[in-house]
């Protein structure tokens, strides 16, 4: 039995530092559950000088990636730089010699996951990616073999923890998105440019990926509909609570036949939503297989422990696997690479939802028929009217919640609406997730 398994590390962040603290403080525990030791036999990041606080060799610190993909001893490489250029590269380059690898990059595997997951079949290694969706919550490890034998007809998510704060805070301390975006980055929770978490870009790398794994397609992440939380404004998040909504960030993926409806945007969940009360940074996932029923997963989606948890859960699986002589024992993307094939998704056009609808009307009588009247000509179904609310400038807000209805048909509505005379100003559209509006 192999006693040692070493392992080289590139990336010696709050990542790296955690998978390093958390070999280092469970090491009998793993030793006793794996069979063999992981053994870290080298650390390369562009910084070997600052101290992380915790103690290393310093001879297995380096500068130089290449000490790490020459090394015939290293059977895993971890892949925490992120980016894509230069991580694309150094997984490569191990997988070309033979290596495995283990990497939390969701963005990278979003985008060029296609040419990395070939290679990786062809080379006959492993690529472990359990961290790059949902930090420490097993979701790839659950799509993939817990609900092997399920086809999953929909998948509700709330996939970022930056965007859940700052919609949690609004909501729960009444704060405008400016103030709590920047407490979120005093406390670590956003980063100084915070574009990919409020605009939804991260939440689509997770769920494009999430995608490839439930139905076993190519996923072009640019094909899915994305709108962040960053027009999200408190007037519309006291609107929800007197309707019995809160307003979460949301990636839904919806099975129609052949078709996918995939769309991530700010969405009303009434007060009972299984997901209503997931706060703070943490993330959960909803999935409804034809077998399983309703599955709830719910943790950190990210930090320096639960990340941690997440990529050395895919050592010991890589390790086990080698120690059995197979190179990996289930598809990377849960379907063998030849039964895969290129997603089809619903346009967006055709989705149907219920909306949340904020007119800037005009004091004057008559706009509420004028409004309903648009709206009947498209369809599209009154559920509630709110009107009310201090008049600015002449203009009080008209709140209106839609029965089901196609986005096209509402699109259409709204631009009709929105050239009236009697309204100023954009509509805000939200939309809606509430069996109840059927």
């Amino acid at each position: 039995m192999k006693k040692d398994i070493f392992l080289g590390l590139i990336g010696f962040g709050t990542i790296g530092t955690g998978i390093v603290r958390l070999l280092q403080e469970n090491e009998e525990i793993i030793k006793k559950r794996l069979g063999a030791r992981l053994v870290i036999k080298k650390i390369v990041d562009i910084d070997i000088e600052t101290s992380r606080g915790i103690t290393v060799g310093r001879d297995i610190l380096t500068t130089d990636p290449q000490e790490i993909l020459d090394d015939p001893e290293i059977s895993i490489v971890i892949e925490l730089i992120g980016g894509y250029e230069h991580a694309k590269h150094f997984i490569l380059d191990a997988m070309a010699k033979g290596k495995h690898v283990v990497t939390a990059n969701k963005a990278l595997l979003a985008t060029f996951g296609e040419e990395i997951f070939t290679v990786a079949d062809e080379r006959q290694v492993n690529i472990g990616f359990e961290a790059s969706v949902g930090g420490t919550i097993p979701i790839i490890k659950t799509v993939r073999e817990s609900l092997v034998g399920n086809n999953i007809r929909s998948i509700f998510g709330i996939m970022n923890g930056t965007s859940n704060f700052i919609l949690s805070k609004m909501t729960d301390d009444n704060k405008s998105f400016e103030t709590v975006l920047k407490e979120a980055q005093e406390l670590g929770f956003a980063e100084a440019d915070p574009t990919y978490d409020i605009e939804g870009i991260d939440t689509a790398h997770k769920l494009a990926l999430t995608l490839a794994l439930s139905y076993g397609k190519r996923v072009n992440m640019e094909d899915i509909y994305i709108e962040g939380i960053s027009d999200t404004s408190l007037q519309d998040i006291e609107f929800a609570k007197e309707l019995g909504y809160k307003i979460k960030l949301l990636a839904i993926a919806v099975q129609h036949q052949d078709l996918i409806e995939a769309r991530i945007h700010p969405t009303m969940l009434p007060f009972d939503h299984i997901l209503t009360n997931v706060n703070g940074n943490y993330n959960a996932f909803h999935f409804i297989g034809d077998a399983s029923g309703s599955v709830f997963l719910y943790g950190q989606g990210a930090g320096m422990m639960p990340t941690a948890s997440a990529v050395v859960s895919d050592l010991v699986d890589t390790a086990r696997d080698m120690m059995k002589g197979v190179w990996r024992r289930v598809p990377l993307r849960s379907f063998p690479e030849k039964n895969i094939d290129d997603i089809r998704l619903l346009p967006m056009d055709d989705v149907v939802t219920n909306y949340y609808f904020r007119f800037s009307a005009y004091d004057r009588p008559g706009i509420l028929s004028k409004i309903s009247g648009i709206l009947g000509n498209y369809n599209i179904s009154i559920a509630a009217v709110i009107q009310k609310g201090r008049k600015q400038d002449g203009i009080v807000p008209v709140v209106m919640t839609t029965h089901p209805s196609r986005e096209k048909d509402v699109q259409q509505a709204l631009k009709e609406i929105d050239a009236l005379d009697v309204v100023g100003g954009k509509t805000v559209l939200i939309r809606i997730e509430d069996n109840r509006l059927q």
